[in-house]
Formats: structure tokens, C-alpha cells, sequence
């Protein structure tokens, strides 16, 4: 798999753009090629995700490594290939996309490009709960990162079983007092059965 490409855009059309790297150019379907522009100034880095199926090889990228791995889990969706998961993409922001597959608002996704009832209830079915800090709301992502304990608190959380959106609720609890990460752990529990 390749992580990433880093090179100069040396051309851009609706589809793709061509990145060259060390004199390789490599064609990358992105879901906007057009928010990247030529310049032999400014290297950029695009995530990657290698497509390969019977006849088809192609190098799909995005501006972050979450667009990415939003795609891939959009790709293990019945009913939606590679051009329905740029489409979708494309269409709307990815945190706007899991934020609506979490609350399960089938009216949202059906304004997506070959989106019906039937993918948008699959869309939910396959990825709710899965899509992590991407559908945590906006005043949760832009919060402080989580202290080593905590991190490791949470980290404990989600290996015991505990969903991202029931633990985001706790976090501004246990941000009040520095504990260690068993005290974390104690405290989180309390608040989640209690």
C-alpha cells in the first residue's frame, strides 16, 4: 500500500491530477482535483488508497489521511465503488458525512451523487459507531489534545468495549482533575454506569 505521495501537481483536469515524484508522474483521482493547483514551487502530500480489482489498478488520493480512511470504509459499503465514494466526498465535508451516518439522517445522505434510501440505510447499518473522532462534534475535535493518562484512559475505554460518542461525552468530566490513567479508568467507568 502506498501511505502517501509528496511531489509537485504537474497537471490538473476534472478527473485527476498528475503528481511527479522524482520524475514519475502518478495519476490520482481525487474527489476535487481542481483544489489542487500546478506548481513546480510547492510540493504537496496526497494520501493514497491503491484500488485493485479484476482490470483496474488506480491510485485514488486525498488532502488528509481521515478523507482517506473515510473512503476506504465508504468502499466496504454494498452499493457504493470508487467513483460513488469521490462523488460523495466531493459533495460534502467528511465530518458533515459521519455526522450524519451517527445521528442516522437518511435525508442528509440521499442529496449525495447515486445516493437512494437504500445505500443511505446501508451507509448506516455498515458505518455507525465505526467513523471515530470524524463524528465527534466540532467542539470536541477542536478541543485539547488528551493528556498522556487520559489518552491511555480512553484508549482502555475503547478496548473494553466503549463507543466513541459515549466516551466524548465523559471527557470534559474527567479534564478537570489530573488523576493517573487507573484513576482516569475508575472515574470514567463511575460516570459511565452511574
Amino acid at each position: 500500500m502506498i501511505e502517501f505521495i509528496r511531489g509537485y501537481v504537474d497537471y490538473v483536469c476534472p478527473e485527476y491530477i498528475v503528481i511527479d515524484h522524482n520524475g514519475i508522474g502518478y495519476e490520482i483521482f481525487t474527489p476535487n482535483p481542481f483544489a489542487f493547483q500546478e506548481s513546480r514551487e510547492a510540493a504537496v502530500t496526497v494520501y493514497t488508497y491503491e484500488y485493485v480489482r479484476e482490470g483496474v489498478h488506480a491510485l485514488y488520493g486525498f488532502p488528509t489521511r481521515e478523507e482517506r480512511n473515510l473512503f476506504a470504509k465508504l468502499l466496504q459499503v454494498s452499493g457504493i465503488g470508487p467513483k460513488g465514494g469521490l462523488a460523495i466526498l466531493a459533495a460534502g465535508r467528511p465530518d458533515e458525512l459521519a455526522r450524519a451516518i451517527e445521528e442516522e439522517n437518511e435525508a442528509f445522505l440521499c442529496k449525495f451523487p447515486g445516493v437512494g434510501k437504500k445505500t443511505a440505510r446501508q451507509m448506516i447499518l455498515d458505518l455507525k459507531g465505526k467513523l471515530g473522532a470524524l463524528a465527534a462534534p466540532a467542539a470536541a475535535r477542536s478541543a485539547a489534545p488528551l493528556s498522556g493518562a487520559l489518552a491511555e484512559a480512553v484508549a482502555a475505554l475503547k478496548a473494553l468495549g466503549y463507543a466513541e460518542r459515549e466516551i466524548e461525552k465523559i471527557i470534559p468530566a474527567l479534564r478537570e482533575e489530573a488523576m493517573s490513567t487507573e484513576q482516569y479508568v475508575k472515574r470514567a467507568l463511575a460516570l459511565l454506569l452511574g
